[in-house]
This record gives structure tokens, C-alpha cells and sequence, in this order.
């Protein structure tokens, strides 16, 4: 069984060590107060791009939110039993994306890269788009996806990747409603 990672209590641990208020960081991000609260009381999980805005706001790593150990390593095994589950995630409007991620590295700290396992589980009925910094690699594992980057279309099928900068507005969605799985690769 995946683990949940208890990712709002890390951002509720920044802001009060920065002495901010939720709305400080509202205003900063452009993210409303409402949804940081929900995301710092684990209400709600934040898609990826979500987090790399915040970890961006707060100057620390997007593996800060994922990372369960002090010590440094050199390398790291992830059995898929051992994966953290992030779920319940929403979007602006508040509506699910009916999406799940899992981290494949929780251990190694001060990563370059940020690997997940993401599940498209139905085709989102709103286009919202996202875009953050660094780079973005996915394949796709099973199923059909449709990628949105800025105005274009792109539809990948098992088997296909496609690597971009995160800072076109971008959406990954299920092109026919079925299950997608991705591995999907972050940097920031």
C-alpha cells in the first residue's frame, strides 16, 4: 500500500518559519489563500506545477516536499510497493483531475530530477494549463495521452515521449477517457 506524503505540513512549516500569511504567499504565487490552506491542512494535494510554484516561492527544492530522511545518499532503490501516493488533486476551479502521482525517489536528497508515476484515470472536463520552470520528460506507459502544449495538440500512445520546457503552458490528459500511466520527469 502507497504511503501519503504529508506534503502540507511542510508548507505550513515554511511560511511560519518565513513568518508569512497565507495571504502573503496567495499574493506572491497567485494561488488564492483558500487553496493554500487546503494544500497546508492536506485537504488537497497539489498538482506538480503547483509545487514547483511553491517550492520556487519558497527557494528550496521540489524534492524538499517528497524527501522522508536527514542523511544523504549516493544512490536509491524504490521498490513499487514502497512508492508515496499523492492524490486528491484539484484544480483552481476545484474540481478533481481525476489524477494520482507517485514519487519514485523519496530518499535521495538534493536531486537534479524529480520522477513520478502519474495516472490519468478520466478525461478532465476543464483545460486549465500549467507552466512552471525547468524541463519535462514523459512516456507514456499504458494507454492513450493527449498532450497540450501551449496551442498545440499532441497525441502519444504506449511507448511514446516527449520532452519540453515546463514554462510552455502545458496539460497532460487522457485522450479517450481510459486509463493513462506516464512516467513523467521534472527538473526545476
Amino acid at each position: 500500500m502507497a504511503l501519503e506524503f504529508n506534503i502540507g505540513s511542510k508548507i505550513k512549516k515554511l511560511r511560519k518559519a518565513r513568518k508569512l500569511t497565507l495571504q502573503d504567499v496567495a499574493r506572491e504565487t497567485g494561488f488564492s489563500p483558500a487553496l493554500i490552506s487546503q494544500i497546508e491542512n492536506n485537504n488537497v494535494s497539489p498538482p506538480i506545477a503547483t509545487l514547483s510554484k511553491l517550492a520556487k516561492f519558497f527557494d528550496v527544492k521540489m524534492g524538499l516536499f517528497f524527501e522522508e530522511e536527514e542523511e544523504e545518499r549516493k544512490f536509491e532503490v524504490v521498490r513499487s510497493g514502497e512508492r508515496r501516493v499523492a492524490s486528491r488533486v484539484i484544480s483552481k476551479a476545484g474540481t478533481g483531475h481525476g489524477y494520482t502521482y507517485e514519487a519514485l525517489s523519496f530518499r535521495k536528497r538534493n536531486k537534479k530530477m524529480e520522477p513520478f508515476l502519474v495516472s490519468v484515470s478520466e478525461r478532465a472536463e476543464e483545460e486549465t494549463l500549467y507552466n512552471h520552470e525547468g524541463e519535462e520528460f514523459l512516456l507514456i506507459l499504458k494507454g492513450k495521452a493527449e498532450v497540450i502544449l501551449e496551442d498545440q495538440r499532441i497525441i502519444l500512445e504506449a511507448g511514446d515521449a516527449i520532452y519540453f520546457d515546463s514554462e510552455l503552458k502545458h496539460r497532460l490528459l487522457s485522450y479517450d477517457g481510459q486509463e493513462v500511466q506516464v512516467v513523467a520527469v521534472v527538473t526545476r
